[in-house]
């Protein structure tokens, strides 16, 4: 096979991939030309990579696509999850020549230049794969042009000098600076307060859908802030996905605490799963490579089905997932009560999901906007609903018991609220 039939442009620049443990590729630059340095990890998906590249989680990490030819459909206008692309880095083995598709407004590589993004194509990214599979995700560089030829003792010792994942604290640098209103589609049923830790477009589309006006606040917000939400009060709190550790969140878990106080409903998705599992008393760890595509097996333990779902976390909960407990939270004086693992991974039994069972509260560590990917855990929007529907049958025959009753079942799939993905 040719070169060029390949995806390689023998004009291209040369690029080399360091890792942090000496290994290295070479190849071609790809997208802007210059260095950059980030966390590797790898995504199993065989599409949707505009919606990864403006994912605000992939904040500081280099992207390996295990895809083998990326780029065919070229960049659309309406696919976007944030307003830039948050990767430090991307990474294809066999890129585009040409994108073929009627929504197709420019090239993938044209987009990557524009906005900045250092990449490198023409390298075996299911051996740089493997590897991080067996060695763990780590720092790394690609360096392009003349920055290629410099000694590879050099490169990775600048990748060595790049700060960790672990420990970083990022929703403050992904977070919108001013809080914004998405008006409920229809009549308006309820008002959600939406912290943003990084939060995907997608979400407060889907839960705008659902007749609720949706004020998404910064990631500094304080429970005064979401208190002043709607008239007396949001109906229920969102926490969005994210990047960075969870540990380092002491603020908004301290934040997360007053509204499992104040029993208002509450929903997490991936980092708000986290912060939720941390507010709770549980704590939380690094993936030794995290899990990352669109095909993602999670069994939903309240049903026994099993959902084909969407994931991007290095970080997760460490809770028991064989029984219920009481939240470790409580020994310190709180009162949350019960709490299970609602969700786990069939493919390392990694906790996926939690539930208060004596408050409205519950969250997953996946991503039901499916934005790109399957549309299985739509049920988890109306669930949320059903939550704040029961608040408000409690509070019309004031029953200030707290407890919420069993989960609410799907009234209407993901494909009903809107456009695949």
């Amino acid at each position: 096979m040719s070169a060029v039939a390949a995806g390689f442009d023998l004009d291209r620049p040369p690029a080399i991939l360091v890792l942090e443990d000496g290994r290295s590729f070479r190849g071609d630059a790809y997208g802007a030309p210059g260095q950059t340095v980030g966390e590797a990890v790898f995504s199993t998906g065989m599409t949707g990579y505009q919606e990864t590249l403006t994912d605000p989680s992939y904040h500081r990490q280099v992207v390996v696509m295990t895809a083998p030819h990326v780029g065919n459909t070229g960049i659309n206008d309406e696919d976007d999850e944030s307003s830039r692309f948050w990767v430090a880095g991307y990474v294809v083995r066999d890129p585009a020549l040409r994108p073929s598709s009627w929504r197709s407004r420019r090239s993938l590589e044209d987009e990557l230049v524009a906005q900045g993004i250092v990449g490198i194509s023409g390298i075996d990214t299911r051996a740089l794969t493997r590897h991080l599979r067996e060695r763990g995700a780590m720092r790394v560089g690609i360096f392009s042009g003349e920055l290629a030829q410099r000694p590879v003792t050099e490169l990775v010792a600048a990748v060595q000098d790049a700060p960790q994942m672990t420990g970083a604290a990022l929703a403050a640098e992904v977070t919108t600076k001013e809080r914004y209103v998405v008006p409920a589609v229809g009549e308006r049923r309820f008002t959600v307060a939406a912290v943003d830790l990084g939060i995907k477009a997608m979400t407060p589309t889907l839960l705008a859908r659902q007749g609720i006006e949706v004020h998404v606040l910064p990631a500094t917000a304080t429970f005064d802030d979401i208190r002043a939400v709607g008239d007396g009060g949001p109906d229920g709190v969102f926490f969005s996905n994210g990047p960075g550790d969870p540990a380092t969140a002491d603020a908004e878990v301290a934040v997360l605490r007053q509204v499992l106080d104040a029993r208002i409903p509450f929903f997490g998705i991936c980092f708000g799963n986290q912060l939720l599992g941390r507010a709770l008393g549980f704590g939380t760890y690094k993936l030794k490579y995290g899990h990352r595509g669109i095909n993602q097996p999670v069994m939903d333990r309240t049903t026994g089905k099993v959902e084909v779902t969407a994931h991007n976390h290095g970080f997760a909960v460490d809770a028991p997932t064989d029984r219920e407990v009481a939240a470790p939270a409580d020994a310190e004086g709180t009162a949350y009560g019960r709490v299970r693992v609602s969700h786990v991974c069939l493919n390392d039994d990694v906790v996926e999901g939690l539930e208060c069972l004596d408050l409205p509260a519950y969250s997953v560590q996946y991503h039901p906007e499916a934005a790109a990917g399957p549309h299985d855990a739509a049920y988890l929007f109306d669930r949320f609903v059903g939550l704040m529907e029961r608040r408000g049958l409690r509070e019309d025959t004031s029953d200030e018991g707290a407890r919420p009753g069993p989960p609410t079942s799907a009234t209407k799939s993901m494909s009903d609220a809107g456009e695949d993905k």
